[in-house]
């Protein structure tokens, strides 16, 4: 049995991040990979120059996923007149400014930017081999008491609740999210799951190649890993 942290992913707005191509910001279903290390990061206060400690924690996680609650999508379009002397908030308390020459400020910038609305998901993840720092323990203290504020994919999805649900001992990734009750506590509800190759299997669940692992150094994503999708029944009593 290995110890499993459990947390959930909660917010009016959330935004499981894909491809973005030009100005379209997709979303995926399940977190990635590397949207959750650069979460758990965040919480523990580390620069995102820090490429080696974000591309060690990243190739520790297992990580599973299970929708609660789906939501539902949104696309918001936003359009914005910006001038050479405008700067933008940013998480370090210090203003961003806009690169480019003088033509950049004659047009508004437009973009679009899909969410999920009203969604809650259960995470599971563990760190192998366990012992080495940060812990899954680190973990938890950090997203309880963060280094810096925390966001669910973009800067405006900012947690309604504590993410922090506890512990659980369990196999593997799949059966941790197997054994955690539904926010609802409505047993036997079918819910999908996204949990890593290895981790468990299900009759019915397929194999898919993701690729969701940012090289911290680059800053570009690339590589597959193998991850399962299925569904699974949540057992009776409550958290």
């Amino acid at each position: 049995m290995a110890r499993h942290l459990m947390l959930r992913l909660s917010a009016p707005l959330l935004a499981y991040g894909g491809e973005t191509i030009d100005n379209f910001g997709v979303i995926r279903d399940f977190p990635a990979l590397s949207m959750l290390t650069g979460l758990i990061a965040n919480a523990l206060g580390w620069d995102r120059g820090d490429a080696d400690l974000h591309d060690r924690l990243q190739a520790r996680l297992r990580v599973g996923s299970r929708l609660d609650q789906p939501g539902t999508r949104l696309t918001d379009f936003q359009t914005a007149q910006l001038g050479a002397k405008d700067n933008g908030w940013s998480t370090r308390g210090q203003p961003e400014g806009r690169g480019g020459g003088a033509a950049t400020y004659e047009s508004p910038h437009l973009r679009y930017r899909d969410f999920h609305a009203d969604m809650s998901t259960l995470v599971a993840l563990r760190l192998e081999p366990a012992d080495e720092a940060p812990t899954v323990d680190d973990i938890a203290s950090a997203l309880d008491k963060p280094c810096r504020p925390l966001f669910i994919g973009r800067k405006p999805c900012v947690p309604t609740s504590r993410l922090v649900l506890g512990f659980a001992e369990a196999a593997n990734v799949l059966a941790a999210l197997q054994s955690w009750p539904h926010l609802s506590n409505r047993p036997g509800k079918a819910l999908r799951a996204q949990w890593p190759e290895g981790e468990g299997d299900l009759p019915g669940d397929r194999t898919l190649d993701l690729c969701d692992e940012r090289n911290w150094r680059s800053g570009l994503h690339g590589g597959w890993r193998p991850v399962r999708e299925g569904t699974v029944a949540v057992q009776e009593r409550g958290a």
